[in-house]
């Protein structure tokens, strides 16, 4: 089982590790993104992929079929248990509703107490623009929304973080290590949000670090108290 709280500390390793979970959907757009803002990236296939990553992507694409991709190759209760022991997660589309809960479809991943309802909007006909007015961001952000989902309930959770309202719906909320978007940001050439997403992972990957090296400094007294 990949233990999540155990990826190195990017300080001692160089350049961050980004996993992108790439069975279907717009993870090379993600990849690209990331590459831009100065990261390795690495594509997420099977289970031992997830080893030694900073973050993990989780693009838009079909829900459904992801799932069921993932289930095929055994990777998706090595997401579920990596999301749950700490691994920095942004989910964007179909990676937000992977990562929530929903009536039509119970065995999602469930890392997030929220519950997210696929394709709200309507159909592809019925994808839209909308210009976001975030939280920290000075101008607003261009949010593209193809066939996107809602989110419902569990926004009002006091560990969450919403970051930007449409229509009175949450489209960006981060809760703890994740964080969720309801619409598609690697289909622009605006990074503050991967930015962002890098910024917890740096942030949770020092956390870890300091982990590491304590329980190191604490079994090295040990052994020297014999």
């Amino acid at each position: 089982m990949v233990n999540a709280r155990r990826f190195p500390d990017p300080s001692r390793s160089g350049k961050p590790t980004i996993g992108v979970l790439a069975l279907q959907g717009s993870f090379p757009l993600h990849i690209a993104s990331l590459q831009r803002c100065g990261v390795e990236t690495r594509r997420v296939r099977k289970p031992e992929d997830l080893k030694d990553i900073q973050g993990l992507v989780i693009p838009g694409g079909e829900s459904t079929t992801m799932e069921n991709l993932a289930s095929r190759c055994g990777l998706f209760e090595a997401l579920r248990s990596a999301g749950r022991n700490g691994l920095p997660i942004f989910g964007t589309c179909a990676g937000a509703i992977l990562l929530g809960k929903g009536s039509e479809r119970p065995e999602r991943l469930q890392v997030v107490d929220i519950e997210v309802r696929r394709n709200a909007y309507g159909r592809q006909l019925d994808s839209f623009n909308a210009e976001l007015f975030l939280a920290s961001f000075e101008t607003p952000f261009h949010g593209v929304f193809i066939r996107a989902p809602i989110i419902e309930a569990g926004a009002e959770n006091l560990d969450c973080e919403i970051l930007g309202l449409h229509e009175g719906h949450p489209v960006l909320i981060r809760n703890g290590r994740i964080l969720l978007a309801t619409f598609h940001p690697e289909l622009t050439d605006d990074l503050r949000i991967h930015k962002l997403f890098l910024e917890m992972c740096e942030l949770e990957s020092g956390k870890a670090g300091e982990e590491i090296r304590a329980e190191s400094g604490a079994g090295q007294a040990r052994e020297n108290a014999f």
